[in-house]
Order: structure tokens, then C-alpha cells, then sequence
């Protein structure tokens, strides 16, 4: 089975290091497992756009693929995508992509890598994800493809695209569950230290990403606290203590900075860590406690009532 990873030039270094390595890791319990790393163009050598070379890529066409191998298409400077000399020069690379993928090649894409397929053909009237500070830019440039908005990786018929950089390994975890089983997903995941393996459904920004976007360092303190806490019973007061602020300043505080009251925010991130414990497969007597849920009752009425 062949992994075949497209570096294009000015590559974002984790969109191809981080799947690379999980199948690398995958490799030792899957010798099988072939990882090829090609360029777009003729050149052996590209730099990515954190200024560090690649070196000894083939060309992408050296490669012939067939039903079961996997392309990976990081993403890039979006300088490089909005470069019509740059778009003229890949159309060779757009017709190889369609020739894999008709030949049975699944095709993954990381974060901008998304507007690489599309040019490529391949996401009109597919399902597909991107990065979310691209969204509007995506949409206005391809108009037939069905983007779904605040998801972590998409598929659609041998198409799988990523939100971007730590969802390509995210997507390359559950391409690994898909082909060899929920336990080699969950050894590879344990051996990179990657503290939760996240599904197809999470957002693309936590809880504490969409909520922190503020400048009150007070309210990112209790924030902060709340996440270290989770499994306590977490007073409004005993957090207003922590950031040394009255408990009615703190609220008041905390529900401008955030739209949520503290409550909401609680219960959101209480949930939100939940639903990866579950996913991993944990019990909901233990879920309940390591979330600071009073039983397993709460834990399921939290879960069907508070949405992301």
C-alpha cells in the first residue's frame, strides 16, 4: 500500500510532517505501509514556508497508483494558490491527481491543500472541509463544492479533506482505524502522544479557542482554572478567589468577555471533554468523574442538551 505525500512549494511544515509521522509509526506494525514523498514540479529540492528545504522528492508522475494507496496534499502559502504562473505550472499535477483517483487512489487533503484538489476537479459536487480562515475565499473561487463549514476532516466518495494541521493527523488516525482496527489507531495515537483522538464531527475550534478570544487576562486566568479543575465542584466563588475578583465582578466579567455565563462555559467544556473520553472508549461512570458530573444521569442530559 503506497502513502504517496505531495510536497508542493512553500508547504506548511506540520501539514506534512504530522500525518508522515503517524504513518511512519504505523509502519512498524504494517511493514507493508510504503511512504513516497514527491514534488509538483522537476525540482529534487522545495522550501517550505517556514523557510526548511525538502530534498531528494521525485516527481510526482513517477508514481502510478491504484485502488487501496492514499495521496496526501498539504497545504501552502495561499500566495502560491493565488499565482496564476503557479496554476498554469501544475496542470499536469491536476490531471495526475484525477488519473489516481480514477484508478482507485484516495485523496487527502491538509488545510489549504483543499484548493489544490479543487483546482484538480476533484470536489464539485463533493462534501469537503478547509481551513476556517479560508472559508469565504474557498466558496467565492469554487462554487460547486459543497463545503461544510466548523468540521475537522470530511469524506465523499475516496475524498477526504482536513481543516488543517493537527487534523491531518487527526484524518490520518481514522484512516488507520479504518484500514487496521480501532487498537492500531489507538497505539499510534499513544506513541505520538496525542492526548485525544478527535472524530469527523468536532469543531474545528474548542471550547476554549471560540470562547478565549478576548483580551480580560482575569477571565482567561478562570478560564485557564476551569480546565485544570474539570473534575471538581467548581463554585463561581472558589474561581473568583483563584483570579482575585468578586464573585459578581467575575460573572459579570467573565459573560462579556465570553457571551457565556459561567455556568454555560462550564457545562460546554464539560461536554466537550466528554465526548472525547467517549470516543475513546472510556466508561460513563468514569467520563462522569473526570468530568466533574454528579452521575451517569447528568452526564447524558449535559450531552443531549448543550450544543457546541
Amino acid at each position: 500500500m503506497k502513502i504517496v505525500f505531495v510536497v508542493p512549494p512553500q508547504v506548511h511544515l506540520l501539514d506534512i510532517t504530522g500525518p508522515a509521522h503517524i504513518f511512519y509509526e504505523a509502519k512498524v506494525f504494517h511493514p507493508e505501509l510504503e511512504l513516497c514523498f514527491a514534488s509538483i514540479g522537476s525540482s529534487a529540492e522545495v522550501e517550505s514556508s517556514a523557510g526548511l528545504f525538502f530534498s531528494r522528492l521525485v516527481p510526482f508522475n513517477s508514481y502510478s497508483l491504484s485502488t487501496g494507496d492514499y495521496i496526501f496534499i498539504p497545504g501552502i502559502d495561499y500566495t502560491i494558490l493565488s499565482n496564476p504562473t503557479f496554476l498554469d505550472s501544475a496542470q499536469d499535477f491536476f490531471g495526475w491527481i484525477r488519473e489516481q483517483h480514477a484508478s482507485g487512489a484516495n485523496i487527502c487533503s491538509v488545510c489549504t491543500g483543499a484548493f489544490l484538489v479543487a483546482e484538480a476537479g476533484l470536489l464539485n459536487q463533493r462534501s469537503c472541509t478547509t481551513h476556517w480562515g479560508y472559508f469565504s475565499r474557498f466558496t467565492a473561487r469554487f462554487p460547486e463544492a459543497g463545503l461544510k463549514r466548523n468540521r475537522l476532516f470530511v469524506e465523499d466518495r475516496g475524498v477526504f479533506t482536513s481543516a488543517g494541521v493537527s487534523s491531518g493527523i487527526d484524518l490520518s488516525l481514522f484512516i488507520l482505524e479504518r484500514l487496521f482496527g480501532q487498537r492500531l489507531a489507538y497505539e499510534v495515537a499513544k506513541i505520538t502522544v496525542v492526548y485525544s483522538r478527535r472524530g469527523a464531527d468536532d469543531p474545528q475550534l474548542s471550547v476554549f479557542l471560540r470562547h478565549g478570544n478576548h483580551l480580560e487576562d482575569r477571565v482567561h486566568a478562570a478560564q485557564q482554572y476551569i480546565f485544570e479543575h474539570l473534575g471538581e465542584k467548581l463554585l463561581t466563588a472558589t474561581i473568583a478567589d483563584h483570579v482575585n475578583m468578586s464573585p459578581r465582578n467575575l460573572t459579570r466579567l467573565f459573560k462579556k468577555a465570553t457571551g457565556l455565563t459561567i455556568g454555560e462555559y462550564l457545562n460546554k467544556v464539560r461536554a466537550e471533554k466528554a465526548g472525547h473520553l467517549l470516543r475513546e472508549g472510556y466508561k460513563l461512570d468514569y467520563v462522569a468523574a473526570q468530568c466533574g458530573f454528579e452521575g451517569d444521569s447528568q452526564l447524558r442530559k449535559i450531552l443531549k442538551t448543550v450544543v457546541n
